[in-house]
This record gives C-alpha cells, structure tokens and sequence, in this order.
C-alpha cells in the first residue's frame, strides 16, 4: 500500500512538473526568444558611485523638497525657529476651528507650549495615559502633528518613525497633518535615509517606517482620484532652521 501510494504521489508530481514546463514555453514563445534556465547574473548591486555621491547644496534642498511637495498637493512654508513653529500652528488652528489636537510626545514639541497656546482646542499628548484608546483618539482628531526623522528633496518625501512615543496613528488618521521638519534632517536623496537602517540593524528598526509625500490619494476605484480616503487629506511641511 505504501509503494503504490509512494508511486502516486511521484506521478502527480511528474505530471505537474510537465505542465509547468509547457506553462514557461508557452511564455517564452509568446515573448520570442528561448526558454531562460539560468538566473541573471547582476554584476551591479546598489546605487552607482556618481549617484552616491549627488548632493546639493542647502537652498536647492529646500526649493526641489517644496516644488515636489507642492506638486503632489501638500503645502509647504519655510520658518526661522521654533517659535514661528508655534505661530504658525495656532493661525492655523484658530483658521480652521480645529477642536482637537494629538502630537507625538516628543521634546521638541513640549517646548512648543501647544497646550497652553491653543486656546479654543484640546490638545492629547500621545501615549501619556495608559486609559486612553490612542487610536480612537487620533482617528477623531483635527490636527496631527509630528516631528520629522528624515526628509528627501529629491522626491518630496518625509519620514516618521514610529515609537511608543510616536505613535503611527498621529500621522495616519487626523484630518489635517502637520509635519515639522528641522533643515538638517532635510537630505538631497533616498538612499541617504535608506543606509541608516541598514546601519543601525534588523534589530534596531521600528515597527513603523513611513514615507509621506503629499495628502493621501487613491484612484483604485476606476481611476477616480480622490484626496484624504487613505490618511490626512491636509499635509503641512513646515521647515524650521
């Protein structure tokens, strides 16, 4: 019983490999050339010398990190200091009548006084009560507002990392996001923030990595673009220094 089982099972196995080899040659005859039986060999790993070593100065960061920014629908404003920071966000929530505000529990945003400067809003701090549902909270909120980890002039891209004081959710669900963004950590390419992670290790990366470019934008559904279904539909860069 055991052989003619053994035996089977060998069949359907050889009848399968047979079907696949007519599955590829039928590709291979469909794209007109042989059938490849050898992986590709790639002499080239990673980004060419010349390209590693692009980098532009300051001012052009600033001006290719705004033009694509605002090329995708976000806004941009370029502030001196902290301050201005702080300026900037109380206009804009006394503009928009914003009623509740969540912000990473992070230093430099406790220097900003928001609780104490937003005057007809409530501000959360997150993670600082362990009753509160967070995500709850940031789904509800106006305004979410986050200090940058890195940003990319060339694609008009930040990154925020998540932490327990950071909480992914602060920028994902609010309806307005504003992202601080200090000109230092402004960097001219990708790669210049992809090589941090792979320097630092498996085991030092955060659960959440996330690359912003503009407000949220779907067209799954018959290309129909639409602004704010995926996140904040309202993204505020504001780069300080």
């Amino acid at each position: 019983m055991a052989n003619t089982h053994k035996q089977w099972l060998e069949k359907l196995e050889a009848e399968s490999k047979a079907k696949q080899e007519l599955f590829m040659n039928d590709i291979a005859a469909k794209l007109r050339h042989p059938r490849m039986t050898q992986k590709p060999q790639h002499p080239f790993r990673g980004a060419p010398d010349f390209w590693n070593a692009f980098e532009w100065s300051e001012e052009e960061r600033i001006k290719q990190f705004t033009d694509n920014f605002l090329s995708v629908g976000g806004h941009v404003a370029r502030l001196q200091s902290m301050d201005d920071v702080k300026s900037f966000i109380v206009g804009k929530a006394e503009e928009m009548s914003a009623k509740y505000v969540i912000r990473q529990n992070q230093p430099e945003l406790d220097e900003l006084d928001l609780e104490g400067s937003l005057q007809c809003s409530q501000v959360s701090v997150w993670n600082t009560d362990a009753e509160q549902h967070w995500r709850a909270r940031a789904a509800e909120a106006d305004f979410g507002i986050v200090i940058a980890d890195h940003a990319v002039a060339y694609t008009g891209s930040v990154t925020v990392l998540s932490a327990p004081n950071k909480g992914r959710s602060v920028s994902l669900l609010p309806t307005v996001l504003i992202i601080i963004i200090p000109i230092e950590r402004l960097k001219t390419r990708l790669g210049e923030v992809l090589v941090t992670f792979d320097e630092a290790g498996r085991e030092q990366l955060p659960a959440g990595i996330h690359f912003i470019t503009g407000p949220s934008r779907s067209s799954d559904i018959e290309n129909d673009l639409t602004i704010g279904v995926h996140g904040p539909g309202i993204v505020y860069a504001l780069l300080v220094g």
